[in-house]
């Protein structure tokens, strides 16, 4: 439903599968932003993050943590591993479109 919604507003999305697949497509598609869900298979989304950040290729593209969590040590959490900005599921889809329009004009 996410995916559809960002479509609709005129974003191209890519999807990934794990961890790992989303390190692959940073690589590969170079994005202007990365919505990571922290809860991923094979590798989770805090290890992605970190891996990224450490990938000179790769370490300047934005990334947005989604969670399911909503805790503020989570958001902390999310922000030391590389996050850029940090998002809530359900997502409110008007915030995430100005924190990826933030993120892309940076």
């Amino acid at each position: 439903m996410l995916v559809r919604r960002l479509n609709r507003a005129g974003l191209r999305v890519i999807s990934a599968g794990n961890g790992e697949q989303a390190l692959q497509m940073m690589l590969a598609e170079q994005p202007c932003v990365v919505l990571m869900d922290m809860n991923l298979p094979v590798l989770d989304g805090w290890s992605a993050c970190r891996r990224a950040r450490s990938d000179e290729r790769i370490s300047h593209i934005p990334i947005i943590a989604l969670t399911a969590h909503a805790m503020e040590e989570d958001r902390r959490n999310a922000l030391a591993a590389g996050c850029d900005d940090y998002a809530t599921k359900p997502v409110d889809f008007p915030g995430l479109l100005q924190k990826i329009g933030k993120l892309i004009r940076r």
